[in-house]
C-alpha cells in the first residue's frame, strides 16, 4: 500500500510538472497579492471544488458523456487496481454503484493561472462488481485549464487505513 501511495505521489508531481511546463512564462508574483488577485484565487478554488463535486456526481449517476467531458485527452487515474485511462475509468463507472459520498478537508493549490491540484478526503458508500468498496479514501486531482475549460489530467484515490 505504501508503494502504491508513493507511485501516486510521484505520478501526481510528474503530471503537474508536465502541465506547468506547457504554460507560457509569467512575471514573478508580487510579495503580497492584491485583494483582486486574492479574490480571483478564491473564485478559482471554489470553481475547482465545484468541479470535483460535478465530476463525482456524473460518475455516481453513470453519465458517461458528462463524465468524459471533464477529462483531458491524456487523463490517467491511479488507484489500487493500477493506472487507467479515461475509457477504463468509464468501464469502472458502469460496474460501480456509488450510493452516497461526502468530501472533507478539501484544499485547492493553484500552481499557476491554468493549473490546480485538489486534495481531499472522500467517504463513500459503494459497491463495484458486487464487492463492497465503502470507506474513506484520500484523493487528489490535477486540473488544467485549456480553451477556457478546466479538465482533469490525473486523479488518484487511496483507501485510508
Amino acid at each position: 500500500m505504501k508503494r502504491q501511495f508513493i507511485l501516486c505521489c510521484i505520478s501526481l508531481v510528474g503530471a503537474a510538472s508536465i502541465c506547468v511546463s506547457q504554460e507560457s512564462p509569467s512575471p514573478s508574483p508580487s510579495p503580497s497579492p492584491s485583494p483582486f488577485k486574492t479574490l480571483r484565487s478564491a473564485t478559482k478554488e471554489a470553481t475547482i471544488a465545484k468541479l470535483e463535486k460535478s465530476i463525482t456526481d456524473a460518475f455516481k449517476n453513470k453519465q458517461a458523456k458528462a463524465f468524459k467531458d471533464y477529462l483531458a485527452p491524456e487523463f490517467s487515474a491511479i488507484d489500487a487496481e493500477g493506472v487507467k485511462d479515461a475509457d477504463a475509468e468509464i468501464e469502472d463507472m458502469q460496474k460501480t454503484d456509488l450510493s452516497n459520498y461526502s468530501f472533507a478537508d478539501m484544499k485547492v493549490a493553484l500552481l499557476s493561472p491554468k493549473m490546480a491540484v485538489a486534495t481531499y478526503k472522500v467517504t463513500t458508500q459503494s459497491t463495484s462488481s458486487g464487492r463492497d468498496m465503502s470507506g474513506t479514501y484520500y484523493a487528489a486531482t490535477v486540473w488544467n485549464k485549456r480553451g477556457g475549460k478546466w479538465l482533469a489530467v490525473l486523479h488518484t484515490l487511496v483507501k485510508a487505513q
